[in-house]
């Protein structure tokens, strides 16, 4: 295990009663009662930034491109660059639509964020080709689903693409005399990603000290690019949904769990429980996903269970290298307990695939079917 020989000690601490906060304790009989506590308990754990309204939005660009109406898009939050977005729609769509918030994935490949899971007319750098033949079946999901009819928003999460920290932003024991050379170049791709691995935890201990978490940024970046989508005329605000793979699983997890908004949810690639990080798989993972004291009241799982009884599905590959497949299983228990003990166990789906960490074509058009039933 991880700790070697305190592993098991560790482990104790997560056996024995359920997590103070689960709605599986006896205690816990009305839904609405328990869902306040526990929601205010995570915020609390978040600890987010506090973020002025909902930025202005400027359009950068609009035009057609195979069947789409897409908008480039750009706005402000109160540091760091501005975020890059891609708005995506059927041409000639009238009226209100359906709306997906797309969720870029880690990767450890923070150079990119939205160019992840879009395509866009003669963009497709060479390192993007790669990743979504890896992992998309060499699509940009989000324009796929676009075409069955919904308006579908996708932005640079907090670190990603537009929203990274350059080489220069931080001192020279950081950058250790890097710069961007040959911006774009793959070369230069490859090394800036695996310079913004290494910042890791310089990043998230610096966040500790200023009182939030990680966790806490990104859901609250997620939020205000949610608002954007919910504002628009041509988004029906009562049928959003969002999704994604890997980090974008990660931020379904804790968008999906404490908004509402969020009236079906797709986890791909990112569901077990904390002993499975603990004993076996904490290395593979970014310090995104960890959130201080939240094992003393969630289990992992129980998260996202703070959704319920709306509309859940967890899409999960038996041979992904990152979880073992008792944790998928139990992780999968858990979220049917919960969603059963709220009397609503056919609002609850996972299923499973062979292979490895992937959201391919067929696990792509079982999740967009999914998605048509639910909204």
């Amino acid at each position: 295990n991880m700790l070697g020989p305190y592993g098991q000690w560790a482990n104790k601490m997560l056996e024995g009663e359920l997590p103070r906060l689960s709605f599986r304790r006896e205690e816990f009989r009305r839904l609405s009662a328990w869902k306040a506590k526990a929601r205010g308990r995570l915020a609390d754990l978040l600890a987010p930034p506090d973020y002025p309204s909902t930025p202005r939005v400027r359009v950068l660009q609009r035009y057609e491109y195979d069947g789409l109406a897409i908008e480039e898009l750009e706005w402000r939050l109160p540091a760091g660059p501005p975020t890059s977005a891609v708005f995506l729609k059927p041409a000639g769509a009238r009226g209100r639509l359906p709306a997906i918030l797309a969720l870029h994935d880690h990767g450890g490949r923070k150079y990119f964020g939205t160019q992840k899971i879009v395509s866009l007319p003669g963009r497709r750098h060479p390192l993007i080709a790669v990743h979504q033949q890896e992992h998309y079946g060499d699509l940009g999901w989000a324009n796929e689903i676009a075409r069955r009819g919904y308006a579908v928003l996708v932005h640079d999460g907090f670190l990603f693409g537009s929203r990274r920290i350059q080489y220069e932003d931080v001192p020279e024991v950081l950058h250790r005399g890097r710069r961007d050379r040959r911006p774009e170049s793959s070369a230069e791709i490859h090394r800036y990603n695996d310079w913004a691995s290494e910042q890791e935890s310089v990043v998230a201990r610096s966040l500790l000290c200023a009182g939030t978490t990680w966790p806490g940024v990104f859901v609250q970046e997620d939020q205000i690019a949610l608002d954007i989508l919910c504002k628009r005329r041509d988004v029906d605000a009562d049928r959003v949904a969002c999704g994604g793979l890997s980090g974008g699983g990660l931020r379904t997890v804790y968008l999906a769990g404490l908004d509402d908004r969020i009236k079906a949810a797709v986890c791909v690639g990112f569901m077990t429980t904390w002993g499975d990080f603990l004993l076996h798989k904490s290395h593979t993972h970014t310090w995104m996903t960890y959130l201080p004291l939240a094992p003393r009241d969630f289990e992992f799982p129980e998260i996202l269970g703070l959704r319920v009884p709306l509309p859940t599905l967890v899409q999960n590959c038996w041979e992904d290298s990152l979880y073992t497949p008792e944790g998928m299983r139990k992780a999968d228990q858990i979220l049917q307990e919960v969603y059963a003990k709220a009397g609503a166990a056919d609002n609850y789906e996972a299923r499973f695939y062979s292979g490895g960490h992937k959201f391919d074509l067929q696990m792509q058009a079982e999740a967009f079917e999914w998605l048509d039933r639910w909204i």
